[in-house]
């Protein structure tokens, strides 16, 4: 192992999982939709396959911070540059929220959107997003194995540019 991965390896990233609007009710909202699995079942899930992922993506250590709220203030006041990155499912607010939009683009840090279900398979309104375009990537449709899809791509985004990052020169 080089130099160069040996200190990759030891930083340790911190990972916010943001959830949004009315995601508390996962497990019992529209269970046809959503799904039977709660909230914490999805933070269980994340916590088991974290280090494996982190791993896997070249790096070694991973604190994940869980976050849920149906108060869109304390939602953007909890998106901070303390984190190397978010994994955000906004729940509605995908489709309404311009301060959403602006918080990310302000934040200038990774994010993948997530999504339980194929918003694109349901109702128009649901077809657009104003938080993908700053996104590093998004998965839909896949129940809560999309909250694992889009960690394993979050930390290969973050890995892959850390990587890529010169040392800045002492002059």
């Amino acid at each position: 192992m080089t130099k160069k991965n040996s200190k990759r390896l030891q930083e340790r990233l911190r990972i916010l999982v943001a959830n949004g609007v009315n995601l508390d009710l996962l497990g019992q909202r529209e269970p046809a939709i959503y799904g039977y699995e709660t909230l914490q079942d999805v933070e269980s899930m994340l916590r088991r396959e974290a280090s494996t992922l982190a791993e896997m993506a070249g790096l070694s250590s991973i604190e994940l911070t869980f976050f849920q709220s149906n108060n869109e203030g304390d939602f953007l006041n909890r998106l901070t540059p303390e984190y190397d990155g978010i994994l955000l499912n906004p729940g509605a607010w995908t489709h309404t929220s311009l301060a959403l939009a602006d918080r990310l683009k302000g934040l200038a840090i990774p994010y993948v959107e997530i999504h339980l279900s194929n918003v694109f398979a349901r109702e128009p309104f649901r077809h657009h997003s104003y938080t993908a375009p700053g996104a590093s990537g998004g998965v839909f449709g896949f129940g809560p194995s999309s909250y694992h899809v889009g960690l394993w791509g979050l930390l290969l985004t973050i890995s892959k540019h850390r990587a890529n990052r010169r040392p800045r020169s002492s002059v």
